[in-house]
């Protein structure tokens, strides 16, 4: 939680009546919500004990957990200025801030589910172009309220929850995985978080599309 107080310190706009202009931008650290399963994107210095043996990613059912925290960022080897809003159809990284890793996946079977293994990895936020994720949604930008789908690039599976619950050490999480079909369960949603402010080209978008 020191992190997300020294975030709000540098000027950051918190997403509590800040705009009307309610898209996600590079730089934001947010929590992102399965809608179907109601877990949230989670990871933690647990390795898995199969497969990769890297960071494990889970989703769980706590709101306060500061362990479900992401920094939003531009895809491998590319700077996304802060405040940039995201396109529906680009891709970015989603960097886990209490350990520096970033969301991957590859051609390792998830421990539960048999399905695609989804880690955490790198260091210090960087990692290899296994950690790059395509944002898919309706319209120009992701919208806060809206639903969105996380397709891995390199491989095409879609971020996705299906309730297989881990036991110890991780007793009652979710696993989290990578699957190739499009369902109810891939559906994320930002939630908590700090949100940047909307970049001034937006704003001008915005202006001249109502003049």
């Amino acid at each position: 939680m020191a992190v997300l107080s020294l975030l709000l310190l540098g000027g950051l706009w918190s997403a509590v009546g800040a705009s009307n202009m309610a898209v996600v931008t590079c730089g934001s650290v947010v929590k992102l919500l399965n809608t179907r399963h109601n877990v949230r994107l989670h990871s933690h210095d647990v390795r898995y004990g199969s497969g990769s043996g890297q960071q494990s990613v889970t989703g769980v059912t706590s709101v306060d957990d500061s362990n479900s925290y992401w920094r939003i960022r531009g895809k491998t080897a590319t700077v996304c200025e802060r405040g940039t809003p995201i396109k529906c159809g680009q891709p970015i990284r989603l960097t886990h801030i209490n350990t520096g890793r970033n969301l991957h996946s590859h051609h390792f079977t998830s421990p539960l589910s048999g399905n695609q293994e989804v880690s955490a990895f790198g260091e210090e936020g960087e990692g290899d172009y296994l950690d790059d994720w395509t944002v898919l949604c309706n319209g120009p930008y992701w919208v806060r309220d809206g639903e969105v789908r996380f397709k891995h690039s390199s491989t095409d599976v879609l971020l996705s929850v299906t309730g297989e619950q881990y036991g110890r050490p991780i007793s009652g999480q979710k696993e989290v995985h990578g699957m190739a079909q499009p369902s109810q369960n891939n559906y994320w949603k930002a939630m908590e978080g700090i949100f940047m402010k909307p970049s001034e080209l937006l704003r001008a978008e915005a202006h001249h599309a109502e003049l």
